[in-house]
C-alpha cells in the first residue's frame, strides 16, 4: 500500500510539469495569432484604411485610436516574428494616420455611401432599405461583401485618376522646364551673336576703309590716263 502511494506521488521522469506545458502552448498560440494578424493586414486592400484596421465605416475617433493601439502593440516587430511584421506595422500606422485626418475620413465614408447606392441600384433595391431587411439578408453574396467590392473598385478608379493627374502635372512641369531652358539658350545665343558682331566691328571697318581707299586710287589713276 505504501509502495503504491509512493509511486503515485513521484514526479514525471523528464522534469516537465503541467504549468510549463500550458505556458509553452500559450506562447505558441500567441505567436500564431500575431502571424495571422500580420498576414490579415498584408492581405487587406491597402487603399482602404478601414480594412487594414479591421473597422467598419463611420468608426469614431475613440474606436480608431483604441483599435490602432491594440493592433500596433500586438504585431509590433519587437514582438512578432513574422518576416512582414515591420511592413504590416507601417501599413497600420498609415491607416491610422489617414483615418485621423477628418477630410480624408469623410471622403472615404463618402465612397462607402456611393458604393452602397450603386450596389442597391444594381440590385433594383431602394436606397433607403435597411440592412436587416429580409431582401437584404437573403442576398448572396451579402450586401456588406458587395459594398466592400464596389468600394474597392471606386477607390482603385480614384487612385488611377490621381496617378494620371500626377503624371500629367509632371509632364507639364517637364514641358515648362524645357521651354524655360530653351529660352535661356536662345538668350545665350543672342548674347554670343551680339558679342561676335561687336568683336568683328574693327575688322569690318578696316575692310571697308581698305576697299574705299582702293576705289579712290583706281579713280585717280583713271583721271591721269585720261
Amino acid at each position: 500500500m505504501a509502495e503504491a502511494s509512493s509511486s503515485k506521488a513521484a514526479p514525471p521522469s523528464n522534469g516537465t510539469n503541467v504549468d510549463d506545458i500550458d505556458k509553452l502552448l500559450a506562447q505558441e498560440e500567441s505567436a500564431f495569432q500575431r502571424d495571422f494578424e500580420v498576414e490579415r493586414i498584408m492581405k487587406a486592400f491597402k487603399l482602404n484604411p478601414y480594412a487594414i484596421l479591421d473597422l467598419e465605416p463611420g468608426a469614431t475617433d475613440t474606436e480608431i485610436k483604441k483599435k490602432y493601439r491594440s493592433l500596433s502593440l500586438f504585431i509590433h516587430p519587437d514582438k512578432a516574428s513574422h518576416p512582414q511584421a515591420s511592413e504590416a506595422f507601417d501599413r497600420l500606422k498609415k491607416a491610422e494616420s489617414e483615418l485621423s485626418d477628418k477630410t480624408k475620413r469623410e471622403a472615404l465614408d463618402g465612397v462607402y455611401v456611393q458604393a452602397r447606392a450603386l450596389v442597391l441600384k444594381t440590385l433594383s433595391l431602394p436606397s433607403t432599405i435597411a440592412d436587416d431587411d429580409p431582401k437584404v439578408k437573403q442576398l448572396q453574396p451579402g450586401l456588406k461583401a458587395q459594398i466592400q467590392q464596389q468600394t474597392k473598385e471606386l477607390l482603385i478608379n480614384e487612385e488611377v485618376r490621381r496617378r494620371t493627374a500626377v503624371k500629367l502635372a509632371m509632364a507639364n512641369e517637364g514641358l515648362e522646364a524645357k521651354k524655360k531652358e530653351e529660352e535661356v539658350l536662345q538668350r545665350k545665343r543672342k548674347v554670343e551673336e551680339e558679342k561676335e558682331w561687336e568683336d568683328g566691328r574693327e575688322q569690318r571697318v578696316g575692310s571697308w576703309r581698305a576697299f574705299a581707299s582702293g576705289k579712290k586710287k583706281k579713280k585717280a589713276k583713271t583721271n591721269v590716263l585720261g
